[in-house]
């Protein structure tokens, strides 16, 4: 591969990283378990930005489904962030022939 090439080839993928970074700070998704008794947010960095409990839950006093339902809304969450990010890496990624799948890191 011609120097040139390579060069052109590194400005792309540096173009791609930063707009991903970027948009990777934008995610924010929503998950919830139990029928919406327990729902979180998390944003792009899977940080939790928020929890909420229905006060029902309380009320059954039963601790195990409410450490169940905030698990399965914290990794149906974490879910969902990765395919956000996927999706937008591939359609960043898109424009640039070859570059999927040949990176590794990138989804």
């Amino acid at each position: 591969m011609e120097v040139k090439a390579l060069q052109q080839m590194l400005s792309q993928f540096r173009q791609v990283q930063e707009k991903l970074e970027k948009q990777i700070g934008e995610i924010s998704v929503e998950a919830s378990a139990g029928g919406g008794m327990v729902s979180v947010k998390m944003n792009g960095q899977k940080q939790l930005v928020s929890v909420r409990i229905e006060p029902e839950v309380f009320k059954s006093k039963d601790q195990e489904m409410l450490q169940e339902l905030v698990l399965a809304a914290v990794n149906e969450a974490t879910r969902r962030v990765d395919e956000e990010m996927s999706k937008q890496v591939k359609d960043l990624t898109g424009g640039i022939p070859g570059l999927m799948g040949k990176i590794p890191g990138l989804f």
